[in-house]
């Protein structure tokens, strides 16, 4: 068995350009529907860009998280490449997080964890 997280997206060329940069994936090509963007060390699950007519209309019912070190250099750098912050930083019992879309407006949040965890 293999995972592989699918996102739904209008523009699925472009938006793996994002998603590579973000999280440090590579891409393949653009083949319609599907872009793959994959982690080089084989670490990770595949994200899997599906291309589809409708636009995202209501809050994703999975998201990602990014577990990070430090906030704001991270949000920095992924408001760069084209992310919005909705919301954030604020205390989610503990973790430090920030919510945050990407250019089609899917939610993901950007995480630290507490010292102890």
């Amino acid at each position: 068995m293999r995972l592989v997280w699918v996102l739904d997206c209008v523009d699925a060329d472009s938006l793996a350009d994002f998603w590579t940069a973000a999280l440090g994936f590579t891409r393949e090509p653009f083949h319609p529907p599907y872009v793959s963007v994959r982690d080089p060390r084989g670490q990770w699950p595949e994200l899997l860009l599906q291309q589809v007519p409708e636009a995202k209309t209501v809050k994703n019912r999975m998201h990602l998280d990014l577990r990070v070190n430090a906030m704001e250099p991270e949000v920095d750098r992924l408001t760069s490449l084209g992310a919005t912050v909705l919301r954030g930083p604020f205390d989610d019992d503990g973790f430090t997080t920030t919510v945050l879309t990407d250019p089609e407006g899917n939610e993901f949040c950007v995480i630290v964890e507490p010292a102890s965890v």
